[in-house]
Order: C-alpha cells, then sequence, then structure tokens
C-alpha cells in the first residue's frame, strides 16, 4: 500500500515522528513523509475579492510553491496519514496553512474526485497536560471529511500515554495494511 505521511512537526525523531513510524511499521514500514515546516508552503491569499480564485475554478491553487507537489504526493497514495503536534488545543501552523488550501481545492469536484474515498488517519500528539489532543482531533476530522477522504481513524495521543498509543497504532496500520488487499 502506497502511504504517505504529512506531518505538521519539525521534530523527524520527535513523539509525533514516532506515532507516524508505529503505525507505518504497522503498515509493512514503507511510505513516504513530508515534513511540512521543512517545505515552503504559503498561506491562502484568497486571491479575489469574493476571498476565492483558481482554487475554486481549477482546483488547484496559484501560489508557486511546494504545496502542488504535497497535493500530487496525496492523490497518487492508496493512503495517508496527518500527524501534528498540538498547540494550544489544535493543529500545528504548519498542518493548519497546508489543510486550509487543501480544502479550498477540494471545494472543485475534479480535484476532490481525485481525493474522494482515499483513506486518512489522524494522528494528534500532545505533549504537556495532553489535555488538547480530543480537541485537535476535532479540527482534523472535519476538514478530512470535507476533502472527501475517507476517515479510517483519528487517534489523539497524550504524552503520558504515548508508550500504549504506540501499540495501538501499529495495530491500526496492520489493520489498514489489510483493507488494500
Amino acid at each position: 500500500m502506497q502511504t504517505v505521511v504529512i506531518s505538521g512537526s519539525r521534530n523527524s525523531d520527535g513523539q509525533t515522528a514516532k506515532t507516524a513510524d508505529a503505525l507505518l511499521q504497522g503498515m509493512g514500514g514503507k511510505g513516504e513523509k513530508i515534513f511540512l515546516p521543512q517545505m515552503n508552503i504559503e498561506r491562502c491569499r484568497q486571491c479575489e475579492d469574493n476571498g476565492w480564485g483558481l482554487c475554486r475554478k481549477a482546483g488547484r491553487c496559484v501560489i508557486e510553491d511546494d504545496f502542488a507537489s504535497v497535493v500530487d504526493k496525496i492523490k497518487n497514495a492508496d493512503a495517508v496519514v496527518f500527524a501534528t503536534p498540538v498547540y494550544f488545543s489544535s493543529l500545528s501552523e504548519s498542518i493548519r496553512t497546508f489543510l486550509d488550501r487543501l480544502r479550498r481545492i477540494c471545494i472543485n469536484e475534479v480535484t476532490k474526485d481525485e481525493i474522494k474515498g482515499k483513506l486518512a488517519v489522524g494522528i494528534c500528539v500532545a505533549g504537556g497536560g495532553g489535555g488538547g489532543a480530543p480537541a485537535c482531533i476535532g479540527d482534523l476530522e472535519k476538514v478530512l471529511q470535507r476533502c472527501g477522504f475517507d476517515v479510517a481513524d483519528l487517534i489523539p495521543v497524550r504524552r503520558q500515554n504515548l508508550e500504549m498509543k504506540l501499540d495501538v497504532l501499529k495495530i491500526t496500520g496492520e489493520w489498514l495494511a489489510g483493507l488494500k488487499k
């Protein structure tokens, strides 16, 4: 199964990376990882006076940055994992910026059809007290559903239950790998 991991964390060895790695391990260990903070992805410009632009008309964004290449990887994948650290009970800024633009291009029927039904898993990893993970999962779920993904699972993780959740994520990965056989 061709899987792409979209990470909103800058730390390739941190808690968020560990959770994505555990899921990939369950899926057989293969998958491309993309760390959004290391890429050039600008925020939406709301191009026209009505707040829209090519996103609505053509299903693509006018901004020439790394966004389109990540979208192409999503379109070519069988499954997409969205993994984010939790900041202020919500998504990291980098994954929010990416998802804000993704949901806009998914307004276009052609683009939405290229993503519709694609398996997705969301992982939100909270440090500190960990209380923000459920709220973050809710934010992520809304956007993924709006884009047309088949949201297979949403997994909140706290620093305090990380080790247990790594086991859960491996099992989830095994389950996902079995869906596409």
